[in-house]
């Protein structure tokens, strides 16, 4: 990541202490924010005039390609708020806080890796408490977070592994644990693995988790690593539910 950063920047941040390069990883995301609203503008115009050539072809075609057109729009509208995001880490950033149904959520997470899984002969799996509730957060947001740690268990597992997700709210808490059958973590950068530029992979960023963890926090929750008994990884999120959240689900 210093690599890249060095790169993008036009600057050797080798010897920099780790606040200063934050600051610095704050100035990338913020320009990478910037460059990315330009073809993400171009592309929702795009889809706004194939909507109006829709008007003039036959009815079954037009409902074929209107349900592929709202699925565009919607990711459309997720990068959207990626790009937000990116601002709001340079920045200080507010969330747009609603009654969110987790299981909806981790649903949709595990719907988009589905296919990437699916050719590596992964196979995701979740358990979800049947009594769950809404939470109030940022939807979003927190598909962002939950979607850098599936990501993360997809790429330490092996061909033919197990993801497996864990929705459950015992007491005033909402947990999601995302669980891998992967080599695990080394004991000793269990403490370093949320800092920016850690990674354990050839290719890897080294921001994935640390978005994670912004993600989480600035929703008053918490995310911990650890190793499995047996093997693997998990990842576990903590985050608080509301009294409304409770009488919500009543």
């Amino acid at each position: 990541m210093e690599t890249i950063l060095a790169k993008a920047l036009g600057q050797d941040i080798g010897q920099l202490a780790a606040e200063e390069k934050r600051r610095l990883l704050s100035r990338l995301l913020a320009r990478l924010a910037h460059e990315i609203r330009n073809p993400l503008s171009s592309l929702d115009i795009h889809v706004q005039l194939l909507e109006e050539d829709l008007a003039h072809i036959a009815p079954r075609t037009k409902v074929k390609l209107s349900g592929r057109l709202e699925i565009i729009h919607g990711e459309l509208h997720r990068l959207e708020n990626i790009v937000k995001q990116f601002v709001g880490l340079a920045g200080p950033s507010a969330l747009d806080l609603k009654p969110v149904e987790p299981g909806k959520v981790i649903a949709h997470v595990c719907g988009l890796l589905q296919p990437e899984a699916s050719v590596r002969e992964i196979e995701i799996v979740t358990s979800i408490a049947s009594d769950l509730p809404a939470v109030t957060a940022d939807a979003d947001q927190l598909i962002q977070a939950l979607l850098n740690l599936l990501i993360n268990a997809l790429q330490a597992v092996a061909q033919r592994g197990r993801v497996e997700v864990r929705a459950r709210a015992p007491g005033d808490r909402l947990v999601i644990e995302v669980c891998d059958s992967g080599p695990g973590l080394p004991a000793e950068k269990l403490s370093t693995i949320f800092e920016p530029y850690y990674t354990t992979k050839p290719d890897g960023s080294g921001i994935g988790l640390w978005i994670a963890q912004q993600i989480i926090t600035a929703h008053g929750g918490t995310i911990e690593a650890a190793n499995a008994p047996q093997s693997g990884a998990v990842f576990t999120v903590h985050l608080p539910l509301r009294q409304d959240d409770r009488i919500q689900n009543e």
